[in-house]
């Protein structure tokens, strides 16, 4: 087992990070940029190492600096947490390369599972079911034009190299089609420095269901079930909840399996999730997978009772996986509520400057994963993400009573939160129901605005 881990990130997830490393016997230390030099989660570290100015570019995503800090440190492994540089190939490999153990997939694994084009040859391999659309890359535009076609309209052209919403263009006809490539290719070469894209059919109304899954060097991998993030507006999720509502076993356990079968063939090992999309007839087509621990990790924690990210550090460290799968089962439901610094009011407007008033939920069933305390200031030069509230009870009915009760209880100041919005949407017929889709947050807040 590893001695030290150098923790590459900052706020919630760091302090996660720490905590499992607490419980392995391992000494967590930390980087951070000149914004975060006060930052609450930096007193749980054992040391910490500032990398740069405020700028993700000049110092989270440094990766000449944070290996100099890990060489500082003494550090035999560097774990990356999400976000930043946790999907980064070049990184993973200069970790390895420099001495150090990455906390995550191999390099190799990464690019295979990473590029969108690649994953999808791998997934029909393993039997993972894929959308209809282009094999590759769009090289012809005739040749995409003719694939649209066949595949029949609405389609949408995406990204090869990324995620995120950015480099998705959605096509009604052959005109917005070509003009969605070209504005795709322009979009995914600035964002993310490969211009490939390629066309896919869009499903109109459909969940958005995705499977925790993790492998080790040992050529095993399990999945942890599944969960529903189709409460998301703009491609960034707001609610996630496991196990998906409403999915017939047969149906899950099907999708589950492959997903498992799909990191297997790429042998991968550490934490990732296959992402699908659902439609109403329950057919099942994957997006991508997220070669990271996800930011909604915690609700399968609470429905499996497996660690995933103490997993994940085991897992890096060579230790088989403890479980089998006929070792993991579902206990009970789990909502997790990503506590935005944001004003839904004013157009979801971020939210920095000095808390005030932090109040957090407590009682059964209730955990928060936060960075935040009264007294500490959100920088400007972040995600406004500065918590999670997860709650767990023994059915769905209950954890939606429990998620509002632990909201009444949530008091921040005097800056705004994404909390009343949340406290709205979980009691709006179709989130109860579990009929709403990717689109019907966006939908209910357009019809907001027409009202006014």
């Amino acid at each position: 087992m590893f001695k030290r881990i150098l923790i590459a990130n900052r706020g919630e997830i760091a302090l996660r990070i720490i905590r499992a490393c607490r419980e392995l016997d391992i000494s967590p230390v930390c980087v951070y940029s000149q914004a975060d030099r006060d930052g609450p989660w930096l007193e749980s570290a054992d040391q910490s190492v500032c990398i740069g100015p405020a700028a993700s570019k000049d110092s989270y995503l440094r990766i000449d600096r944070i290996i100099a800090a890990a060489e500082v440190m003494h550090a035999d492994a560097i774990h990356p947490g999400y976000g930043f540089l946790s999907e980064n190939s070049h990184f993973a490999e200069v970790c390895r390369d420099s001495g150090f153990e990455f906390v995550g997939p191999s390099p190799e694994a990464m690019c295979a599972l990473g590029d969108k084009v690649n994953c999808k040859r791998l997934a029909r391999k393993a039997g993972t079911p894929v959308f209809p659309g282009t094999e590759g890359g769009i090289e012809d535009l005739d040749e995409a034009v003719q694939s649209a076609r066949e595949i029949g309209f609405p389609v949408i052209v995406k990204a090869a190299g990324g995620g995120g919403g950015r480099g998705m263009r959605i096509a009604r006809d052959e005109a917005s089609l070509l003009d969605g490539i070209a504005s795709a290719r322009q979009e995914a070469a600035a964002a993310f420095g490969n211009p490939m894209v390629f066309v896919e059919k869009y499903l109109e109304h459909a969940r958005h269901f995705e499977v925790q899954v993790i492998g080790d060097k040992h050529g095993n991998a399990v999945h942890l079930y599944e969960r529903d993030c189709s409460s998301q507006r703009r491609h960034q999720k707001l609610i996630e909840e496991a196990p998906a509502p409403g999915v017939l076993q047969k149906n899950r356990d099907r999708v589950c399996e492959s997903a498992a079968e799909l990191i297997r063939q790429a042998k991968y090992a550490g934490a990732a999730t296959c992402e699908f999309l659902m439609d109403h007839k329950q057919n099942f087509y994957m997006l991508e997978v997220n070669t990271r621990v996800q930011v909604e990790h915690p609700i399968t924690e609470a429905i499996t009772g497996v660690d995933i990210v103490k997993t994940g550090i085991r897992v890096a460290a060579g230790e088989p996986l403890p479980m089998k799968q006929s070792d993991i089962r579902v206990n009970g439901h789990a909502i997790e509520l990503r506590i935005n610094a944001e004003d839904p009011a004013r157009n979801f407007m971020p939210q920095a400057g000095r808390i005030e008033t932090f109040v957090v939920p407590g009682g059964p069933g209730i955990r928060m994963d936060t960075h935040a305390r009264a007294g500490y200031t959100i920088p400007t030069h972040y995600d406004s993400m500065i918590g999670k509230l997860i709650v767990h009870a023994p059915d769905r009915a209950t954890c939606i009573k429990r998620c509002l009760t632990a909201m009444s209880e949530f008091k921040i100041g005097p800056m705004r939160s994404t909390m009343p919005l949340y406290s709205r949407l979980l009691q709006e017929k179709s989130f109860i129901d579990a009929s709403h889709d990717i689109k019907w947050v966006e939908r209910l807040l357009e019809s907001d605005r027409a009202k006014k």
